[in-house]
């Protein structure tokens, strides 16, 4: 069956730069973007196929070159190429793809991820050592548990590094047998430094997650889909914490799930000025959040 996808505005390159520009930005800095080998998207891509027409449609299916042209057309000066294996033996070969694509594309933040298994601790620190600044972990699809003493020594070496790890830990959108905020919590309270991502800014459990970000000065919340009128028909962010929210915006950081989000990328940043936040916290997420934590 093909699927159709929704259709961008043909000038929607200029929407996205305007908000950027009238706030004296450079530029974007996403760092919650997908690419990976084609194999593996083209499969990633399947799965949201299957949940039946409309649910899901993937906006931007173009070819490698042309979801690069997209970014670079909304003026993302740094994207990242995020990954994730869902069984034993792919970790490897994935970081492998993510260190080729990086060295090909100098706006790339160079991506690894990982998997609980014995050979872990070996190639994220072998990872780390030859440059990549940000991992990936998935707990929903990977279905495994982040207190995994097969990665005990994965943390800790992000931990010490200062690498930052964008981790899929909350339960959307479906729970899963270690989402949500408890285990990762208790990964938090065993490496207090771990400079932690939580992406899609912890739906649906955001209130949980706005605890966390406050116990720990290294945990950041990545805007990935949430506030879009997609997310907000199923998990909507509860009012009352926007003014932590704001309390929290020099570590809330943009991310879009670019190409795999069922809207325009413009949605999200109508999203994110829609919530009001005023000026400079909208600086801060959409560039200089980022650049501070990166070093860009």
């Amino acid at each position: 069956m093909t699927h159709a996808s929704p259709r961008p505005a043909p000038d929607e390159a200029a929407a996205v730069r305007a908000p950027w520009r009238s706030l004296g930005l450079p530029g974007l800095i996403d760092v919650h973007t997908h690419f990976m080998p084609a194999n593996v998207l083209r499969k990633v891509w399947a799965y949201f196929d299957a949940l039946g027409e409309g649910v899901w449609p993937i906006t931007y299916r173009g070819t490698q070159d042309e979801r690069v042209a997209l970014l670079r057309g909304f003026g993302v000066t740094h994207h990242t190429a995020l990954s994730y294996p869902h069984r034993p033996g792919m970790a490897r070969w994935l970081n492998d793809w993510a260190a080729d694509y990086a060295s090909h594309h100098p706006d790339c933040l160079r991506s690894a991820t990982f998997y609980p298994e014995p050979d872990a601790k070996d190639y994220v620190a072998a990872a780390i050592g030859a440059g990549a600044r940000v991992f990936k972990s998935h707990l929903q699809v990977g279905a495994y548990d982040p207190r995994d003493p097969l990665l005990a020594d994965v943390w800790g070496a992000l931990a010490e590094s200062g690498t930052p790890v964008v981790v899929h830990c909350a339960s959307g959108p479906l729970p899963g047998p270690f989402t949500g905020p408890g285990p990762i919590a208790e990964v938090l309270r065993a490496h207090p430094r771990l400079a932690l991502i939580v992406a899609h800014a912890g739906a649906p459990e955001y209130s949980d997650f706005l605890d966390l970000a406050e116990r720990h000065e290294r945990v950041h919340l990545d805007t990935t889909m949430a506030f879009t009128a997609y997310t907000e028909r199923h998990s909507p962010f509860p009012s009352a914490e926007l003014p932590r929210l704001r309390a929290l915006g020099d570590r809330v950081l943009l991310g879009s799930d670019f190409p795999n989000i069922p809207y325009p990328y413009l949605d999200q940043i109508r999203a994110l000025e829609g919530l009001g936040l005023g000026p400079d916290w909208l600086r801060g997420v959409l560039h200089d959040n980022a650049a501070r934590l990166f070093d860009l």
